[in-house]
């Protein structure tokens, strides 16, 4: 099966669960339940975009066989067929920009995609440099995500003293998001001299990173019952009070021994709000890694697997190159990409990604 004829086939079917899901949602009695039909019209809502793509794919494909007959036709003019030629290169080039589009839309969409999402980063192997790179991926990310018009804050911070940052949560809000970040999964590598080196050796920490989409309180309910709450005086680097209050909260969850820390807030009840929107979240990851591990055998070619063990990026700064191992791409763009530029760097794991996606999509239909 050729690359067109897949894509065809695939269009052809998205059309007709659009004409099914309309079937459906045309007869008022089918769906009782609200949320349901409204579940129903937003999925029939990514088909529509779809069909209305396709339809305009048919039109440009019948418009390059009508100017190929032309310019073939030994009975044409010279000048006709000339003008055939040409009008043919043109639309061949259009055919090939709206495939590429077609393309991505054809691809499963993640529900989770454009939800908003917590990056968790915390120090690894390194001591105190592993700690001053924690602190370089969180301005990197707030950078970036500012450049996205995505709202940033930070949940959690433990700070060393000396300008590092032993862990970090990050919560960005915004359509999208987690799309983008979702690539963030994974051990960082850092290799440089750290400023207290006087022999100039290039010394190597590493950095997790956990980016997890934020859950809804339907996903995920949790019994009060399950969650110890412990309330303690928030505290800066060094232990310099911050606030003298009991502002600070802790939620153990019982049952499988999470544990959450909240104290950027002054106010108890909002630091308990913030750590319960991250403990949700963190369950429903829990939950969708044991789903993944039942999978994770037929997914070798997929760009990464979140996994927070995997080495998935090193950040070279003697040859201010970062080198992200998963598509094996290398850019000497360091300085601009840890000041927020990531674009050519996510926008390169998409591709990738979806390139990927298509070819498991292609294996299972042929």
């Amino acid at each position: 099966m050729t690359s067109s004829d897949f894509l065809i086939r695939r269009l052809e079917e998205i059309t007709k669960q659009y004409d099914d899901l309309t079937a459906v949602l045309s007869d008022p009695t089918a769906i009782e339940d609200s949320a349901h039909r409204i579940r129903l019209l937003k999925e029939r809502a990514t088909y529509g975009e779809v069909r209305d793509r396709f339809t305009d794919y048919c039109i440009l494909l019948r418009q390059i066989a009508e100017t190929d007959a032309i310019h073939n036709d030994k009975g044409e003019d010279s000048q006709m067929r000339e003008w055939a030629a040409l009008e043919w290169t043109a639309l061949e080039q259009k055919r090939v920009e709206m495939e590429s589009v077609l393309k991505r839309l054809v691809i499963p969409r993640d529900p989770k995609d454009d939800r908003d999402l917590f990056l968790e980063i915390r120090a690894g192997t390194g001591g105190e440099e592993a700690a001053l790179f924690v602190s370089d991926l969180l301005r990197m990310y707030s950078k970036y995500a500012e450049h996205k018009g995505w709202r940033v804050e930070i949940v959690g911070l433990n700070e060393t003293g000396i300008g590092g940052v032993k862990e970090a949560i990050l919560s960005v809000a915004g359509k999208g998001a987690y799309r983008c970040f979702r690539y963030e999964s994974g051990v960082h590598r850092v290799q440089r001299v750290p400023e207290t080196e006087a022999s100039g050796r290039i010394h190597t920490s590493t950095v997790t990173v956990a980016a997890i989409p934020e859950a809804d309180e339907v996903e995920i309910q949790i019994d009060p019952k399950d969650v110890r709450i412990d309330t303690f005086c928030s505290s800066g680097a060094g232990g310099q009070s911050v606030n003298t209050t009991y502002s600070a909260v802790r939620l153990t969850h019982l049952p499988t021994g999470l544990v959450v820390s909240c104290q950027d807030e002054r106010s108890q009840l909002k630091n308990r709000n913030k750590g319960m929107r991250v403990l949700r979240s963190r369950l429903l990851a829990m939950e969708q890694t044991k789903q993944q591990e039942q999978i994770a055998k037929d997914r070798k070619s997929q760009v990464g697997t979140g996994d927070r063990s995997e080495k998935i990026r090193t950040y070279n700064f003697k040859e201010g190159r970062i080198t992200d191992h998963r598509i094996n791409l290398s850019l000497y763009q360091l300085d601009r990409i840890l000041e927020g530029e990531m674009d050519t760097l996510i926008d390169a794991l998409a591709l990738q990604d979806e390139n990927d996606k298509l070819s498991r999509l292609r294996t299972a239909a042929a």
